[in-house]
């Protein structure tokens, strides 16, 4: 059995959070679409990144099968989408921070878990203080809220509203980065605790933050 971690349990999104993926989204959106056909704006769908597959689908290619559509994304998304992907800046020292103060990092995404784990091993967040303790995929808002609740995360960092709740169900800190599609403002509004630019404030907010927290513990006893 793990021992139980003597530092935070911080949770991350993963698309537009730890890493660029919308060209790459985008681009395997409409090759699965004109397989069929169907023409997609693609502004429209960067703007739904974050959202399950099937229904970003539903809104963009109303006239497609959902389902069938989404499978054959899946299907070119090694060869179409995983190239183009790049590394967030502070992706990689956010894990560093997090496995520095004995923390656990969980990355918990709306895409199906086979390819989280094939766009962290893309970007090299797989090994050694860049791996994550827990990958789990197919989980968006209040679901992903459920299973960061499961493993009594304390922070939870994405870049969508649906993250943000997704924070406030499980009980933890909700941090929203401002790298997707949604403006700080709209982040903020939606209930984010702290709303940062990029993940390369979040090592000096969390130590301040683990520090806070270690005082308020400290002073309970």
């Amino acid at each position: 059995m793990q021992p139980p971690p003597t530092g935070p349990v911080v949770g991350f999104d993963l698309d537009m959070t730890l890493v660029d993926s919308a060209s790459g989204i985008v681009a395997t959106i409409t090759a699965a679409c004109a397989e069929v056909g169907v023409s997609v704006d693609p502004e429209a769908a960067r703007r739904f990144i974050g959202v399950p597959l099937e229904d970003t689908l539903r809104v963009i290619a109303p006239d497609v099968d959902p389902v069938a559509t989404a499978d054959r994304y899946r299907a070119l998304y090694p060869q179409t989408g995983i190239p183009p992907i790049t590394l967030l800046p502070g992706a990689a020292e956010a894990f560093e921070t997090v496995h520095a103060l004995g923390g656990r990092v969980l990355v918990v995404s709306a895409k199906v878990e086979p390819a989280v784990r094939r766009v962290l091993e893309h970007v090299g967040l797989n090994a050694g203080v860049h791996a994550p303790d827990l990958v789990v995929g197919g989980l968006f808002a209040a679901a992903k809220g459920v299973r960061l609740a499961a493993e009594h995360a304390d922070v939870y960092v994405g870049d969508h509203p649906g993250d943000v709740e997704a924070a406030q169900v499980a009980g933890a800190v909700s941090v929203a980065v401002a790298t997707g599609p949604h403006p700080a403002a709209d982040l903020a509004a939606a209930g984010a605790d702290v709303v940062l630019p990029d993940l390369t404030g979040f090592p000096a907010w969390l130590r301040a933050w683990a520090d806070d927290a270690a005082q308020r513990t400290e002073r309970a006893g």
